[in-house]
Formats: C-alpha cells, sequence, structure tokens
C-alpha cells in the first residue's frame, strides 16, 4: 500500500475529474477484499484478496488526501499531515482488542466480514465531509511530472532516512506480542503491547506535525532517532518484565512512530529547492521508500532470528537479541541527516 501511492497519484494526476471518485471506489474495493478474504481456503487466496486487492483499494481510497490537503492547508500543512497520520495509530490502538476477541469467539472468516461491514459503515458517511476546497476549473490542470526533486540532495539524504529507518521500524510491532509471550504474558497482555504502540504512534504523529511547522526538520528527526534509539537498547534490551516491554512501547511508539508526520516539511524543504516538484509525488516517493523498507525487513527479521541465540543476559540472550540491535542500529542511523546538515550537505 505504500508503493501503490506513485501510481494512484499519477492516476489522479492525469484524471483529476476521477478524484472525487477515488476514495469511495477505493473504499468498495477494500470492503470487497476484506469479504472475499473470509472465503480463503489457501494462503494464495489472502496474498490476492489482503495483500494486493486490498492495498490497491486502500491506496486508491487515500490518495486523493495528497491534493486536499494541499488545497486546504498552507502554514500549519506539517499539522494537518500529523493529525491524518495520527489516525493510523488511533485506529491501531482501537481496533486489536475488538479483532482479538472477534476472532477467538467466532473465527477469522465471521471477522473479516464483520471488518468489511465496517469499514463501509463507519467510512462512508466521512466522505459527505471529504472534499476539495477549490472547483476543478481553479486547480491546477498540468498533467505533466516534474521528477528535478530526484536531482535534489536534500530530499535523497531524506529519502535514505525514510528508508533506513523504516528497515527496523517494523520488527517491535511485528515480534512484540511474541516476545511478551516468551516472557509469560497472557493473550491479551501481549496484545497490549501493540495497542501501546499504536497509541503512542497517535500521540507521536500530532506532535511531530505541529513540531515541524516550527522547527527545523532535521532536528526533530535527530531527536526521534536518539530517543528511539535509547529505548530499544536500554528499554526492549533490557526487558524481562511486562512493565519494562509497556514502557518501551509507549516510548518507542511516540518518538519511532511519528516519522511519517515530519514529511510534510520535508515535502516543503524539496519544494524551495525545486520549485516545481509536485508535492503529491514527493510523499509518494517518500512512502514509497518506506514501502521497500517494510517488504525487505520481513525476510530480513527471519534471516537474524536465524542467527541464534546471543550468550548474554536479558533480552539480549533471549533469541531476540540480534532484532534488538538490529531494530536500534537502523533507528541511530535514521538521524544521520543531521550529520549531513552539519556538514554542510543540506
Amino acid at each position: 500500500m505504500y508503493m501503490s501511492i506513485i501510481p494512484m497519484f499519477a492516476l489522479l494526476k492525469f484524471f483529476p475529474r476521477i478524484r472525487i471518485w477515488a476514495t469511495p471506489v477505493g473504499l468498495v474495493i477494500a470492503a470487497m477484499a476484506l469479504g472475499l478474504a473470509s472465503l480463503s481456503t489457501n494462503v494464495v487466496h489472502l496474498i490476492l484478496t489482503q495483500g494486493i486487492m486490498y492495498s490497491i483499494g486502500g491506496g486508491l481510497a487515500w490518495t486523493p488526501i495528497l491534493f486536499y490537503i494541499e488545497e486546504w492547508w498552507v502554514r500549519r500543512r506539517g499539522f494537518a499531515f500529523g493529525v491524518t497520520m495520527a489516525g493510523l495509530g488511533l485506529s491501531g490502538a482501537i481496533l486489536p482488542i475488538a479483532i482479538q476477541w472477534m476472532l477467538e469467539k467466532y473465527g477469522f472468516r465471521t471477522t473479516l466480514r464483520v471488518c468489511a461491514l465496517s469499514f463501509v459503515v463507519l467510512n462512508f458517511p466521512v466522505l459527505f465531509f471529504f472534499k476539495p476546497r477549490l472547483p476543478l476549473s481553479q486547480t491546477s490542470q498540468s498533467r505533466s511530472f516534474d521528477m528535478s526533486f530526484w536531482t535534489c540532495r536534500k530530499f535523497l539524504i531524506h529519502e535514505s532516512t525514510i528508508i533506513i529507518q523504516g528497515l527496523g521500524y517494523f520488527l517491535p510491532a511485528i515480534y512484540m506480542p511474541l516476545y511478551a509471550r516468551s516472557i509469560g504474558a497472557s493473550g491479551l497482555e501481549s496484545t497490549a503491547t501493540i495497542i501501546l504502540l499504536n497509541f503512542a504512534a497517535f500521540i507521536g504523529c500530532v506532535c511531530m506535525g505541529s513540531a515541524v511547522d516550527r522547527f527545523d526538520v532535521v532536528d526533530c528527526l535527530c531527536i526521534t532517532a536518539v530517543i528511539s534509539t535509547s529505548s530499544v537498547f536500554l528499554l526492549w534490551g533490557f526487558a524481562t518484565s511486562l512493565p519494562v516491554l509497556y514502557v518501551f512501547c509507549i516510548v518507542y511508539g511516540i518518538f519511532a512512530g511519528c516519522n511519517s508526520s515530519a514529511w510534510s516539511a520535508i515535502m516543503r524543504d524539496t519544494k524551495e529547492k525545486r520549485e516545481g516538484a509536485d508535492l503529491g509525488m514527493v510523499f509518494a516517493c517518500l512512502s514509497a521508500g518506506k514501502g521497500v523498507a517494510n517488504l525487505c525487513s520481513g525476510p530480513l527479521s527471519e534471516a537474524l532470528l536465524r542467527a541464534g541465540s546471543w550468550k548474554a543476559g536479558m533480552a539480549y540472550g533471549s533469541g531476540y537479541g540480534t532484532l534488538i540491535v538490529f531494530t536500534g542500529t537502523s533507528a541511530f542511523l535514521s538521524g544521520w541527516s543531521y550529520a549531513a546538515k552539519r556538514l554542510g550537505w543540506l
């Protein structure tokens, strides 16, 4: 879904009149994907429905935001993006409990059908408020793309930090429930780690969106890199009890989960260097970078787990030591834009 925003943005750029239909059509496709997934009898069916079809629908439904935020907000655009990204964290904090309960009580088929129905009931009323500020006749009708931002050193440095951070960012969310169970957590207690991560990301996204409207984005990203790195090595690395693990989830969620809210400032800075650049395409490319990291982090994490246990204490010797070190290292290296700034490269 991260990577699908590029072709979706291109589609809506070339055919601006279909933007108003993109979100409802995308929502229908996503809901159908969930419904069809409930009929799955093997993994291939899940890949086609929840993997591919849902991503196409979700990307199509989401992409008009790139056009509408640019029309509605200027001075507080970072805050607007922050609130938008925060919605992902808020839903991720609410849904796991309900889904876990339905899975245990009714199974995955009924759960997916309820999710599909809820998807329609909850989203379609919002469409009444989801609209552009300007008539289509007053917006830019250019169908050409200015991709010169790929020659902008500032953009390339930020793109690299997103990929580096993304390589490790998804690993705690994937393995935290498993690690929680390994130290004695129950099913609900292990699910609580995901809830805390997502709710903390909600708080972080709002704060980061507001911060990049006021302060230099490189300084903001440096702070998040330092604190998220410290949380991985000092909290997760020494977490042998649930309270410490929960504290890690909160700190890491706030400071690692907010990076996407800084993209609006990266778009703004890139626009200053390459005036003709499409802000939406800049965002789409940043999103694709995170998508590449997401794709790579899965098989990479499996390879790290197969590396074996370390003869070390605390969480480092639990079998997850390689994951902890890799996640912390990627978080640390994601702040290298601050070093680039100090060297005069930005």
